[in-house]
């Protein structure tokens, strides 16, 4: 199954770290380590080998994406044999990178992410292009009344007025050019009534928000710990202290809410009540591409005894998302050759903020998972949700 990754936000330290691991394992130049689909209770032939995926993208910078991959390698991301033993390869995908439309009205700059999708799709025949935002983070979109109905959306973008926030614009463009999408951030992308309609117009699944890879990764682990042994959590309280470039985006405040609200619903979901405390994250420019965070929980048990539990994170948020990218490029390029169509509850276990999930226990939501991947190597016969 020849499976297109299209990226958004392709030269950024997600993007490359993604470009580079995939290339690496379709050379077998390294070990599938961080990519969930490679467990034994996930491989199976309804999913596109890394062999089958070619790699493009858009992004608003004309950074070589040769010289992206060397200054990760040189900040302790990526190997640096890797990056000089895929120089052609490189190569081959920088030549599939286009420039991201800024000119014209927000339909013409849909109308031009269609054609670069189609091109792609038709230059390298593929069965299927999988649209992927690992872009910056956006803030939160403001509410227009076109984003209720398709119709309305599709004359409001031919104006001047900037409608839809880029991740969404990306999703209707993506939709519009029959492609699924796949958001990793928490901007708002596909969560919108009109391009739900879109989607559902087309026959297309869509996944998202915002990829668990860190912090919120362990909260989900936690959390639901506390709730079984019916301990009552008082206060939950984490710093992040970020560097890089996704450290300096969540620098703006707007942009900042947006990722601190995808980091706390876990708790509220998972626990049934919000304990005090909040999740702060903080730019620190000499971390560059890694990350700390700290997480202080206090907690009261029997006879009202407290107690607390604090533990600290120290990981590197390119390398840790870069497999789930492919992960779930793979996931959902098989969940459209199945038919499977709307938001993809089944792989909530993969987001912070997942779209329709009815859990966010990570246990539970790898089992939905390895239920849903069963399904499609069987042949995509389970009934489709809803």
């Amino acid at each position: 199954m020849r499976t297109g990754v299209w990226l958004m936000g392709a030269r950024g330290s997600v993007a490359t770290t993604s470009i580079v691991g995939a290339l690496a394992l379709r050379a077998g130049l390294t070990a599938p380590t961080g990519c969930v689909t490679e467990l034994p209770e996930l491989r199976g032939p309804a999913l596109p080998a890394f062999t089958d995926l070619f790699l493009g993208g858009h992004d608003v910078v004309a950074s070589p994406l040769t010289k992206r991959a060397e200054a990760l390698a040189a900040a302790g991301v990526l190997p640096g044999r890797l990056v000089a033993a895929l120089p052609e390869e490189l190569a081959a995908v920088e030549d599939a990178l286009r420039p991201a439309p800024t000119a014209g009205s927000q339909a013409d700059r849909a109308a031009a992410v269609v054609r670069d999708l189609t091109d792609f799709r038709d230059r390298h025949r593929l069965d299927r292009v999988v649209v992927v935002n690992v872009s910056a983070t956006e803030p939160v979109a403001t509410p227009h009344p076109a984003h209720q109905d398709l119709a309305a959306l599709r004359v409001a973008l031919t104006g001047p007025e900037e409608v839809l926030p880029p991740s969404s614009l990306y999703a209707y463009a993506a939709f519009t050019a029959g492609c699924p999408y796949v958001d990793f951030t928490p901007s708002t992308g596909a969560r919108l009534p009109a391009l739900a309609e879109l989607a559902a117009e087309r026959g297309l699944p869509y996944a998202g928000h915002d990829g668990k890879t860190g912090e919120t990764l362990v909260k989900s682990v936690l959390a639901p710990m506390f709730a079984m042994r019916h301990l009552a959590v008082r206060s939950w309280s984490g710093l992040n202290l970020l560097g890089g470039g996704d450290g300096a985006n969540l620098a703006d405040p707007a942009a900042n809410a947006a990722k601190v609200a995808s980091k706390q619903r876990v708790l509220g979901e998972t626990l049934g009540y919000v304990p005090q405390g909040d999740t702060r994250i903080d730019h620190v420019e000499e971390l560059g591409d890694f990350k700390t965070a700290w997480d202080l929980i206090t907690f009261t048990g029997f006879l009202g005894t407290g107690m607390r539990m604090e533990f600290t994170w120290h990981g590197c948020d390119s390398a840790l998302a870069a497999p789930l990218v492919l992960d779930l490029a793979r996931l959902v390029a098989a969940a459209h050759a199945a038919g499977r169509r709307g938001p993809l509850a089944e792989l909530a276990f993969f987001f912070k903020d997942p779209l329709d999930a009815p859990t966010h226990s990570l246990a539970e939501q790898w089992s939905l998972l390895r239920d849903f991947v069963a399904g499609l190597h069987r042949g995509g016969a389970d009934e489709q949700p809803g």
